[in-house]
């Protein structure tokens, strides 16, 4: 069995309804669906802000690829174009973490390399798993300590599920 994080996030058209796809089209191997944060883009500034959001999944038949290939072809359903790194996206799909997976594949970095200073990741994450920890950095917790979080804002308004 294998259990992941997932990290969503959406800044053009319809934000929530591209987050509720990912959402929907994970639902058969979801453990859980933080709050919904918008928060200011991160890398390319110069874009409109993000709805972001953590899933925990696990299936006894995915391993890490099966998760990001899961992830990429609901970012393709979603329309996703990729010409700018960091640019603008209907839905982006990262794994953070596999628990006990650590990949140095470029197409594949577990855990994520940038996770550790993204509060797009790290706060949803603490929502859902207040224990949890990133593997070579440490308890979320103290990381989500140490972050600017003047960009983060928690969104009650915006459910994903029901």
């Amino acid at each position: 069995m294998t259990r992941a994080v997932l990290s969503i996030g959406s800044n053009m058209g319809d934000r929530q309804g591209f987050l509720r796809q990912a959402v929907a089209g994970f639902a058969d191997v979801l453990v859980a669906v933080s709050p919904v944060y918008e928060t200011a883009a991160w890398g390319v500034t110069d874009q409109d802000d993000f709805l972001n959001a953590v899933l925990v999944v696990s299936a006894p038949d995915v391993d890490e690829r099966g998760w990001l290939a899961r992830g990429q072809a609901l970012e393709n359903a979603s329309g996703r174009v990729r010409t700018v790194r960091w640019g603008p996206r209907t839905l982006d799909v990262d794994v953070v973490t596999v628990d006990g997976v650590r990949s140095d594949d470029p197409e594949l970095l577990l855990p994520h390399p940038g996770a550790f200073e993204r509060a797009t990741v790290l706060v949803p994450w603490l929502d859902v798993e207040p224990d949890a920890v990133l593997p070579g950095h440490g308890r979320v917790a103290d990381l989500v300590a140490g972050l600017d979080l003047s960009g983060v804002h928690r969104r009650d308004d915006l459910a994903l599920r029901g």
